[in-house]
């Protein structure tokens, strides 16, 4: 028999034909640990990308014979996760503070002091603008009052915020400037005095009463403080963030930025519970682009538990008489509630303490139907009454929480709610229960904004140096699956957004990071050590770390 030998010419038309038949695609990740965050969780070692989206995951030699790459990048064995998104951080907040004295981590008054005299030389005019300070972390844990400020500047305004956005101290020029003469009776706020005179300690809603007075940030500012805190979100791995609470105002600049191409990161915004803003809303509705989607509001039920405004059933353990507050009247809650349900809008409220979250859990389930996908949120729900839980299940309500918020509280929480009620706050796997599922937030600049913190402290629930051994209520910790699941696929679920990113399947969005660590299989010690090496959105890497 003769063999037939195929010409040259032949196996290169073979070849061809072969060639075309691949379709072709823009990016292959291949030699990479690629963690789908699918149903199953699957573990992948490459990755199709066209048109900025993903079109097939599997092995490398199975997508090579399928698809032609314009380009390769071997990942080196390196780990691949969904970007990160953060279900709860205040990101234009953040921005602006880069613009001002950065308080966080301060251990006295005296330290505050000496920082903002620095910063007074540097920026001799205008307001002294500060941000971040706790006073739980000073050995003299009462508030400070006016008199030092005072005596600094006597002729500057001066006006720092807590870390937590619901206490601050003004001095007596902000004070005067902003008609403050201690006799206000506040919903939801107060003007601490003494003797009939303020001490410049301001809670709550009694804080606007300066803000509102402050000088607006100008365009260029404001721009580059976007910029700025942009490429610091990216860096840790961040591709969206859910923005908690902004004026219709500052959407449109954000709109501008992002007609300009400046915009990079993916936000999520609830505009703020005021009567603009839903007038804003009823006008232009829901705003839904690829980079920029405004179609909830955040609204404040109570105040924080670190300057005792979150809303008690009872005394605080530690100030006998005192139960906190809501920040409006319960009618005002239903009128949003009513407002939202004809609009087809999110409702997003802030709820902190058992009788801030009954409230507006009794509130929630005047208007929700279980036919209804409103995917109306509880942002902390930090104390809940074990007579209440039950209504996140029944009324498919959705509790969005900050895993570092209990890692941060655990030590002086107790102190506030008591043995009985700290048992029942900060009690995420409960909550997961509910509905199955549970998004994860960081609630930066209230926190840092590393979401490996965020990861690290649902799963270990101890600070930095590992304590308490045993963790902070470990029963409440989630598994290292779902706190993955939290900070990506459910947190896109919060926002109606799980058809278009929080995995890495077929058709979504090619949002991603490469780690230098496995989130799955680091030690708790190396998590917290854990580096973004690369950043992608829609296939693009937007950041890398400095080689």
């Amino acid at each position: 028999m003769k063999i037939k030998l195929i010409p040259t010419l032949c196996l290169g038309m073979l070849s061809l034909i072969v060639s075309c038949t691949k379709q072709g695609a823009d990016l292959l990740i291949y030699n990479a640990n690629i963690y789908t965050v699918d149903s199953s969780f699957s573990v992948v070692e490459a990755m199709a990308i066209r048109d900025g989206k993903i079109i097939e995951t599997g092995t490398t030699a199975a997508l090579e014979s399928r698809y032609s790459f314009l380009e390769k990048m071997d990942a080196g064995g390196k780990y691949i996760y969904p970007g990160f998104i953060d279900a709860h951080a205040h990101f234009v907040g953040y921005a602006l503070n880069l613009l001002r004295v950065n308080l966080v981590g301060t251990t006295s008054w005296e330290q505050i002091l000496d920082k903002l005299q620095t910063f007074s030389k540097e920026n001799p005019t205008g307001w002294i603008l500060g941000e971040g300070w706790d006073q739980n972390d000073w050995e003299n844990k009462n508030y400070p009052d006016l008199a030092s400020l005072n005596q600094l500047f006597p002729d500057r305004p001066v006006l720092l915020t807590r870390i937590d956005g619901h206490a601050a101290i003004a001095n007596q020029k902000a004070v005067s400037l902003a008609g403050i003469t201690g006799k206000e009776k506040i919903i939801g706020g107060e003007v601490v005095v003494n003797n009939g005179n303020p001490t410049g300690i301001l809670i709550d809603n009694a804080v606007e009463l300066v803000n509102k007075i402050i000088p607006p940030t100008t365009d260029a500012d404001f721009k580059k403080a976007i910029l700025k805190a942009q490429q610091n979100c990216l860096a840790v791995g961040l591709t969206t963030i859910d923005d908690c609470g902004l004026d219709a105002a500052v959407v449109e600049k954000l709109k501008q930025l992002q007609d300009l191409d400046s915009l990079q990161l993916r936000l999520y915004v609830m505009l703020s519970d005021k009567p603009d803003n839903y007038t804003y809303a009823e006008k232009n509705g829901k705003l839904i682009t690829d980079r920029l989607t405004v179609r909830s509001f955040k609204v404040y039920g109570d105040g924080a538990l670190g300057s005792r405004g979150a809303c008690l059933l009872k005394d605080y353990t530690d100030r006998a008489g005192h139960v906190g507050f809501l920040l409006s009247n319960p009618a005002h809650f239903d009128s949003v509630a009513s407002w939202c349900a004809k609009w087809g809008w999110q409702m997003n409220t802030h709820a902190i303490g058992d009788s801030g979250n009954r409230t507006i859990l009794n509130t929630y389930a005047r208007y929700l139907k279980k036919e209804d996908d409103l995917r109306w949120r509880i942002e902390h729900a930090q104390v809940v009454n074990p007579n209440d839980l039950n209504y996140f299940g029944q009324y498919q309500i959705i509790p969005s929480v900050q895993p570092t918020h209990a890692t941060s509280d655990m030590y002086w929480a107790e102190k506030r709610l008591g043995n009985e009620r700290i048992a029942h706050a900060y009690a995420y796997q409960s909550l997961l229960k509910q509905n199955g599922w549970i998004p994860l937030g960081t609630d930066f600049p209230v926190e840092d904004i590393s979401p490996f913190k965020t990861f690290y402290a649902a799963v270990t629930r101890q600070d930095a140096t590992g304590w308490p051994a045993d963790g902070f209520q470990k029963k409440e910790a989630l598994s290292r699956q779902e706190a993955i699941r939290g900070m990506t696929i459910w947190a896109a679920r919060a926002n109606f957004e799980e058809t278009k990113k929080g995995s890495l399947e077929k058709g979504k969005w090619a949002d991603f990071i490469v780690l230098d660590k496995d989130l799955m299989k680091a030690s708790p010690a190396e998590l917290l050590q854990t580096n973004t090496l690369s950043t992608y959105i829609n296939g693009v890497k937007v950041y890398a770390a400095a080689q």
